[in-house]
């Protein structure tokens, strides 16, 4: 497509990044206001699931009214407003269960925009362009996922959050920011840029028929690159959930643990720029078998050597890469898989999978935590991704005859 023809795609990116800036910014900081109001690893762990249990409901219903839309601005549009109040009540809640309730409007307004935005570029990119247009949004949102923490540990400080009285101020304050960031999005949103051309699939759906869930997850290939792809969705959200609290537990400030975290979203913005690059000189199933096992490794060892941040940024830098090459990867071979008029239900039937393992996984890393301490709850995490990966290895290894 002609360089003109993609302003769609950069205001997309744009928004993207500063959604997920806003919603990087807002989550670990929520670990440390249930930090503050006395929470222990088990709540956070319900919290944290929270955040996903409306998704894993709506996903569906989303991804097929996604597919119908002319244009996906309103959705878009929609989502940034749920992550802004969702922000907005986490800065104004009294007590846990209000963070919980806010917890779940920003899984939502999160769940929105992301299937509006991956559903206009897979109703708009060619094939053989899929890799490109889904590298560039999640590379933007793992800018704002660089961002978001780096902002966070700033406006935090080095203080001990459970230590001081004045932190909850600091927390507050940081939850402003987060919320004032996601609303920023309306701007790229609303431009009249006229929005993507997305192709007409009213012909080819009455062919196709109906995309439920049992069909789409009958399309051979389909299931193995969802489960991947919830097991790296997963290994993100607790490394952001519980990273802060082997950090504090630690007594490494704050400030640190958004340096680290960020550290690990930059890694991930460079494996999504180069994977273009990556995916002409490498097959997508050879990618996807190193994302899962060499992020797996590598992100076991920072909670190990927490204190020593060169050694925690350089694991953490590494595992960000691989990380990062994973989830663009099953999108499209996801949406290379099923029919073009079920593109948008498909990728929302893997993010149902994602929330469905963004709800079961914390809950039972906070059940892990609560015992073993909340580094275990990462390397649960970790052994979970290894074990999907070594799964893809076993499986497509050549069968000799008998």
């Amino acid at each position: 497509m002609a360089r003109n023809a993609l302003t769609w795609l950069w205001m997309l990116c744009l928004a993207g990044a500063l959604t997920q800036g806003g919603l990087n910014l807002l989550r670990p900081v929520t670990s440390y206001k249930l930090i503050a109001l006395g929470a222990g690893p088990v709540t956070i762990g319900l919290v944290t699931a929270a955040y996903a249990l409306l998704p894993l409901f709506a996903a569906v219903w989303l991804g097929r009214v996604s597919d119908r839309m002319a244009s996906l601005r309103l959705m878009l549009s929609a989502g940034v407003a749920a992550l802004t109040l969702g922000g907005v009540a986490l800065a104004l809640a009294p007590n846990i269960a209000v963070v919980a309730v806010a917890s779940a409007l920003l899984g939502m307004g999160h769940l929105a925009f992301t299937v509006a935005g991956q559903t206009t570029i897979a109703r708009t990119a060619a094939n053989d362009a899929l890799d490109a247009g889904f590298g560039w949004f999640t590379a933007s949102y793992s800018m704002g996922q660089m961002i978001g923490p780096l902002l966070g540990g700033a406006l935090l400080g080095t203080a001990s959050v459970a230590v001081e009285p004045e932190s909850m101020g600091r927390v507050n304050l940081a939850l402003w920011v987060g919320a004032l960031l996601a609303a920023a999005a309306l701007g790229p949103v609303a431009l009249k840029f006229g929005g993507a051309p997305l192709r007409d699939v009213t012909a080819s759906a009455e062919e196709d028929g109906r995309p439920s869930v049992a069909r789409i997850l009958g399309m051979g290939g389909v299931v193995p690159y969802m489960v991947a792809s919830m097991g790296l969705l997963a290994m993100l959200d607790i490394l952001t959930a519980f990273l802060p609290v082997v950090a504090e537990q630690a007594g490494v400030a704050p400030v640190v643990v958004g340096v680290l975290l960020a550290i690990r979203g930059g890694a991930s913005i460079l494996s999504r720029v180069v994977l273009p690059w990556l995916s002409r000189r490498f097959r997508r199933t050879a990618m996807l078998k190193a994302s899962l096992v060499i992020s797996a490794t590598t992100l076991a060892v920072p909670p190990l050597f927490i204190q020593n941040e060169w050694l925690a940024a350089l694991f953490l830098a590494a595992g960000g890469f691989f990380l990062g090459l994973g989830q663009p990867l099953t999108m499209t071979m996801i949406t290379t898989t099923v029919p073009d008029s079920w593109r948008g239900s498909a990728l929302a039937v893997r993010l149902m999978a994602n929330r469905l393992g963004q709800v079961g996984m914390p809950v039972l890393a906070g059940a892990v935590a609560a015992p073993l301490g909340p580094a275990a709850a990462i390397w649960m995490t970790c052994a979970v991704l290894a074990g999907s990966g070594v799964e893809r290895i076993v499986r497509d290894r050549p069968q000799s005859g008998v």
